[in-house]
């Protein structure tokens, strides 16, 4: 039990140094509601989360998922007021990028681009 406590201590610091704040360089698109641009529910997300304009969402390309950028994951993007949270998933052809969702506006949509943009986010210990 004794040598036990050691190997318990060493692998919660572990655990610990694993969390914590993240941050990374994407580019970053944005995208509409809009049938065009995902399919025939425009406004359903790939968890099941419903979109409305005004929000402030966006949708990553899925190998972030292991970072700890899954559904409802609060992100602050630099440059931009407020917290975003993460409710979409991207197409699989996309890697290290994000899309941020503008509501139904396509001229703002088309208007952001694509800009590289750092991305701030708390990755949740896991119990």
């Amino acid at each position: 039990m004794k040598n036990l406590i050691p190997l318990l201590f060493i692998t919660l610091c572990i655990a610990a140094c694993d969390s914590g704040p993240k941050s990374m360089e994407v580019p970053a698109t944005a995208y509409t509601s809009s049938e065009r641009e995902t399919d025939s529910t425009p406004f359903l997300a790939a968890w099941g989360n419903e979109l409305k304009p005004g929000m402030k969402s966006l949708a990553v390309s899925r190998d972030l998922l292991e970072l700890g950028l899954t559904n409802n994951t609060k992100v602050r993007i630099e440059g931009l007021e407020g917290d975003y949270l993460v409710l979409d998933k991207m197409n699989k052809r996309w890697e290290k990028k994000i899309d941020i969702y503008m509501g139904t506006d396509v001229k703002k949509a088309k208007q952001w681009g694509k800009k590289k943009v750092t991305i701030y986010w708390e990755e949740e210990a896991e119990p």
